[in-house]
């Protein structure tokens, strides 16, 4: 598999476990990338046939390689937010970050009596199962003690 498809399917599965929670709003972006990929999904395809069908309607033919550059670039959109997912994955935690992950990781623990394999240098993609674990088995104030 190439390396962009690995990161687009990194991109999905991140998309998947990412929990969109209000709470994580100010403090990620995920949350805004997942409703753009989402929205684009769900609209660009309609927007691309109605272009499309106007151009072969109404349109000339020398506007045919800019309508399909248009339409091209249109398509890409939902793949640049999963590739931009896939690579967030992939990054790893800041120090401040890394603490809260184990700091949640000990509260489950405790709380929950749930025991996660901590990883030394955690990425994104670990807080992101971390976090939705903690929101499935422990109560949200966990996230402001």
């Amino acid at each position: 598999m190439s390396i962009i498809g690995s990161k687009l399917q990194r991109g999905r599965h991140y998309l998947a476990v990412w929990p969109r929670r209000p709470e994580l709003n100010a403090l990620f972006p995920e949350n805004r990338i997942i409703l753009a990929i989402e929205y684009g999904i769900r609209v660009l395809p309609p927007i691309v046939v109605i272009c499309l069908m106007l151009q072969f309607q109404f349109g000339d033919a020398a506007y045919w390689p800019s309508v399909l550059t248009s339409v091209i670039f249109l398509l890409s959109m939902p793949l640049q937010g999963f590739y931009w997912l896939g690579r967030r994955a992939e990054t790893p935690l800041p120090p401040s970050l890394a603490l809260w992950y184990r700091e949640i990781n000990e509260k489950m623990r405790e709380q929950a009596g749930i025991s996660r394999k901590l990883v030394a240098k955690p990425r994104y993609q670990e807080l992101a199962d971390t976090l939705k674990a903690a929101f499935d088995k422990l109560d949200k104030t966990f996230l402001f003690e």
